[in-house]
């Protein structure tokens, strides 16, 4: 489908569930504790207030305050989050280098019967090597991980439709392994990467594509290309594109503008040492500056910024280029997210409305 040829699939709006105490790395304390007691407000309320889906993070240092920092456990949260929602989607980041695939098929089942079957899973192929030295986590060349990535998919679903399962590969092999109960529904596998690895091992196993923020030029070009690899490799059009951003609303451009000023001026301490980590260990195709490194995942680059008039109708032009899932993030996360859901989301929906009957 091409957004030239049919209508551009409804938007489904996200959040990434702030683990980490926020996402700004030149603000220390951003009204965001770290503890799940504000992680399941939060949830109420984007799920009361029309959010479809939250991303779970997977980090088991923290790269936005500094690895000495708390983080939480994303798969614990997921599960304590499947027990307290009723609508949202459960997307879980997990690395598999850190990870034995037939145990994280396990438990994702588990948290599939928890939830009533919506669970889904974000696979990152890592970029931390400090992490995975500090958790004994397998961080191998850029290329190998991606590599490692397919055969860890490849267990998952076979464990997932298979009894017994049997799996021999370069990575893992398994004999005659039981899982029981399977999901009720496969889970829907998210990836994301920028490198031609990455892009060729997604368009093999990736249900959807997730990027990090940019613009909508810049998105369109991303999409005609995963689209066109997964044409050529006689896949299923994937099922849908995604993108990271952060948004700032304000009842003037002028507000918003000065907020943007505030947030991004990082020049050192711990958020500046991981911005240095990240692109030196990552393969990008955009240069990323400290003014998109000062939030999360390159946030600012779609410039959700101004007014809600002004957000609102940013995200139709990423629609109309075929980004239909956009996974927010907020700061201070709870009153901020709550704003979002008050003033932005009923205005995308009418703007869909009118754009759908004309």
């Amino acid at each position: 489908m091409s957004a030239s040829s049919s209508r551009p699939a409804p938007i489904r709006f996200g959040y990434w569930t702030p683990i980490f105490g926020g996402w700004l790395r030149n603000v220390e304390d951003e009204q965001t504790p770290v503890d799940f007691a504000h992680l399941k407000e939060i949830a109420r309320v984007a799920e009361a207030g029309g959010f479809e889906l939250t991303l779970i993070p997977e980090l088991n240092l923290n790269d936005i305050k500094g690895p000495g920092a708390p983080s939480l456990d994303a798969w614990t949260v997921t599960t304590a989050l499947a027990a307290v929602t009723e609508k949202l989607e459960l997307l879980a980041a997990v690395r598999p280098g850190f990870h034995n695939p037939a145990v994280a098929a396990k438990q994702a089942a588990t948290i599939d019967e928890i939830s009533g079957g919506r669970f889904t899973l974000n696979v990152v192929s890592a970029w931390w090597a400090e992490e995975a030295r500090q958790y004994g986590g397998v961080f191998s060349e850029h290329d190998d991980r991606y590599a490692r990535t397919r055969e860890f998919v490849e267990v998952l679903r076979g464990l997932w439709s298979e009894t017994p399962f049997s799996y021999r590969g370069d990575y893992y092999t398994l004999e005659g392994t039981q899982l029981a109960p399977k999901p009720r529904v496969t889970p829907r596998i998210y990836a994301g990467g920028e490198s031609e690895a990455g892009r060729a091992a997604i368009t093999a196993f990736a249900d959807a594509y997730l990027t990090h923020g940019g613009t909508v030029e810049e998105l369109s070009t991303k999409v005609a290309d995963m689209r066109r690899r997964r044409a050529e490799a006689g896949r299923p059009p994937f099922e849908a594109f995604g993108m990271a951003a952060y948004a700032i609303v304000r009842d003037t451009e002028d507000e918003a503008r000065a907020e943007l000023d505030r947030i991004t001026d990082v020049r050192s301490g711990p958020g500046y040492e991981s911005y240095r980590d990240f692109v030196s260990k990552s393969k990008l195709d955009t240069e990323v500056g400290l003014r998109d490194y000062s939030v999360s995942n390159r946030g600012l680059r779609p410039e959700l910024i101004g007014t809600p008039d002004q957000v609102a109708e940013r995200f139709l032009r990423y629609a109309e280029v075929g980004v239909s899932t956009f996974l927010l993030q907020f700061s201070p996360h709870l009153p901020e997210l709550a704003r979002f859901a008050e003033q932005v989301i009923p205005r995308v929906r009418r703007l869909e409305a009118l754009r759908d009957a004309s």
